[in-house]
């Protein structure tokens, strides 16, 4: 055994040839506080599969929590009944003519940063506080994002409120979550009062497919905070990716529960009338089932009439468009079981319905000037706030062939404040401005032509179609019947129209669910039923770790050299456990083995490194990042044990919707408490 420094991060990894190496950290790592030793054993060199033994469900109900970054809401299902999910209630408040089975991704905090309400609740009420005190009180809206657009997300990450307070963002989505919790579990007891408290619920988060391991466990660690789950019983936590929730939901639905955009014109934001595809009797059910006085949806306790026409093999793509991010997966049937294998890596972007706000902020900046637009928000919070929602509102009712213009009510703290910075008034700004497209009302109205406000839409719809058209050009996505159309922003007849026109004449079917902005939630409940629906997953990056191999001349760079101990090693070489848009089923492990390198140790941590490319050689390389690590916390020795070899086996899951660790003592056969952390960076 070599003996390493205590105050350096070092391990020890068997190399090709079989002789034991240890490897440092370069010294451009950042070290880790309280890092440990580590000398390996044989790894095994490839993912194998380790059958997971059945166990009965150990809870009662599932309930998931759709978080979008525009509207949210929850659902749940009794294990003992999984073919009817139900919806949450429906939400106090809301806009007119805006269907409320959501509420808005809205939070407000008191001045003193303490829970005041979310949802329509807090919009309103913020909404109506008087304009000098609303800049005391933190509003939060469409924060998700921050998210997804943070690329050194940690734990003590800050939103920035609507008045440019900050806050940690662990405590902004823990109060979301703790809200929602609260919500679902009254409304569970009221409906089944003999309820355990404890442990009785599988709690179900759904993140973006396009997401990356830390703003996962960020959320699951959000969970924990909000006391949806105890940080030891993980596995009552699943997260869901959306877009594959989306393709388990679709399963399950019949054909007249879809709109095949295929067959049928769309106009004035609306779908053209739907063709009966199935029997008067079948109709009437479903008409029942989705009356707005039930809140209840039935499913298939098998497949759906479209998916038990497919056969082994049929391929399809999921287009999950929400508020901020667009996601696409590939999926491939698997016969008889109707389970899912994932054909292509997740792929996606910042191509939500929040692009389309953004192009009207835009537009407004243009016509007052964005220094004037950037001080009202400051100035004015609440009455922005105001001006987004009536633009939402008019957002909804746009449609490509509609012919009438769109009035956007202008709050009158608007006007006033203009008024009073710049000493003319709006309709004066709106003359003067290069945009002939948008005019004054004498109502006090934004009058934009149709023209204008679907070219809001095209930026966004834009980088949507580029982005489905690349996917569909590759090779491994060729011989896709079907594209889904799922979430919030998929009900926009904008977005409709113009995927139905880039793709309907290539040959493929593109199919829309009902209740389209429900899709995902209703499929991530399915998913808490059946984690296991999705058998096969491809890994997003390339992970490993970082070795020492004997150095070979000529093949290794001499700048890699180390000499210890007599001995020459190549540093910094890359081990890979997984690769990049590799298919790994779920229950397959990667399991590496490693002893601790001095009697007494408590800990070992393991550098983890990614990467994008799909070959690498060295951690070192371009674009190889150390992203996480793994901690095996070692029990001490019996006293009086004379020391021996020890040997820890730790077990990686690749093909989850988290990546897992599990470990174990071989000489105890002793499960050691082992955690991958991706915030600690």
């Amino acid at each position: 055994m070599l003996a390493v420094p205590e105050s350096r991060m070092h391990s020890l990894q068997i190399s090709t040839n079989g002789e034991q190496s240890p490897l440092l950290t370069p010294p451009s790592s950042p070290k880790m506080q309280d890092s440990c030793s580590i000398a390996p054993l044989t790894p095994s060199q490839s993912p194998r599969s380790e059958a997971r033994a059945p166990r009965p469900a150990p809870f009662s109900v599932v309930v998931a929590i759709d978080f979008g970054t525009t509207s949210s809401g929850y659902a749940f299902s009794f294990t003992n009944d999984p073919e009817s999910i139900h919806m949450m209630r429906k939400w106090e408040g809301g806009d007119p003519g805006v269907a409320h089975q959501k509420t808005p991704t809205s939070l407000l905090l008191t001045p003193e940063g303490v829970f005041h309400s979310f949802g329509y609740t807090a919009r309103d009420y913020y909404h109506d506080l008087d304009p000098d005190e609303a800049r005391d009180w933190l509003y939060f809206e469409k924060f998700k994002m921050k998210i997804h657009s943070t690329s050194d997300l940690t734990m003590k990450t800050e939103l920035e409120a609507v008045n440019g307070k900050k806050m940690p963002a662990l405590e902004v989505f823990a109060h979301a979550l703790r809200f929602f919790k609260k919500h679902a579990v009254q409304e569970l007891r009221e409906q089944c009062p003999s309820l355990p408290e404890r442990n009785a619920i599988r709690w179900v988060l759904t993140v973006p497919a396009i997401w990356k391991q830390p703003a996962k466990q960020f959320m699951r660690e959000a969970a924990y905070l909000a006391g949806l789950v105890s940080p030891e019983n993980p596995e009552q936590l699943l997260i869901a990716l959306e877009p594959e929730a989306a393709s388990i939901y679709c399963r399950k639905l019949r054909l007249h529960q879809l709109i095949d955009l295929s067959c049928r014109p769309v106009s004035n934001g609306f779908l053209g009338e739907r063709r009966s595809i199935d029997s008067s009797f079948r109709q009437a059910r479903e008409q029942l089932r989705r009356s707005r006085h039930s809140r209840t949806f039935l499913v298939e306790s098998g497949v759906g009439e479209l998916w038990a026409e497919m056969q082994a093999g049929d391929r399809y793509i999921v287009a999950d468009c929400g508020g901020g991010t667009v996601d696409l997966t590939v999926h491939q049937i698997e016969q008889p079981l109707g389970t899912l294998k994932e054909l292509y890596k997740a792929s996606g972007g910042p191509y939500g319905a929040v692009g389309v706000d953004l192009a009207f902020e835009q537009l407004l900046g243009r016509i007052f000037s964005d220094d004037f637009i950037t001080t009202f928000k400051t100035k004015r919070p609440a009455a922005w706030v105001d001006l987004t929602i009536a633009f939402e509102a008019r957002k909804r009712t746009a449609g490509p062939h509609r012919a009438s213009p769109l009035n956007i009510s202008l709050p009158f703290s608007f006007i006033d404040f203009y008024r009073k910075q710049r000493g003319h008034n709006v309709e004066t700004a709106l003359r003067k401005s290069s945009v002939n497209f948008v005019k004054w009302s004498s109502q006090g109205m934004l009058r934009m032509s149709c023209e204008a406000m679907n070219e809001l839409f095209q930026p966004t719809v834009s980088q949507i179609i580029k982005h489905i058209d690349e996917l569909l050009a590759r090779p491994e996505v060729q011989g896709v019947k079907f594209l889904f159309l799922v979430g919030g922003f998929a009900e926009s007849a904008v977005l409709q129209h113009a995927v139905q026109e880039a793709f309907t004449g290539r040959g493929l079917r593109v199919i829309i669910p009902q209740d389209v902005g429900l899709t995902i939630l209703k499929g991530a409940v399915l998913f808490g039923l059946d984690p296991g629906v999705v058998r096969v997953r491809r890994s997003p990056l390339t992970y490993g770790v970082g070795v020492l191999n004997k150095f070979v001349a000529g093949r290794h760079p001499p700048e890699k050299l180390l000499v210890k101990d007599g001995k020459s090693w190549c540093t910094d070489v890359f081990e890979r456990f997984v690769a990049a848009d590799q298919s790994v089923a779920l229950g397959e492990v990667v399991q590496r083995s490693y002893c601790p390198a001095r009697p007494g140790q408590h800990r070992i941590l393991i550098n983890i490194y990614c990467c994008a490319a799909e070959d690498v050689q060295y951690i070192t390389d371009p674009g190889v990042r150390k992203c996480g690590a793994i901690s095996l916390e070692l029990a001490p020795a019996p006293p009086g044990a004379t020391p021996a070899r020890r040997e820890i086996r730790a077990s990686m899951q690749f093909g989850d919707t988290e990546i897992k660790v599990t470990a174990v003592d071989v000489s105890t056969s002793r499960t050691v408490r082992a955690t991958i952390d991706f915030l600690s960076n």
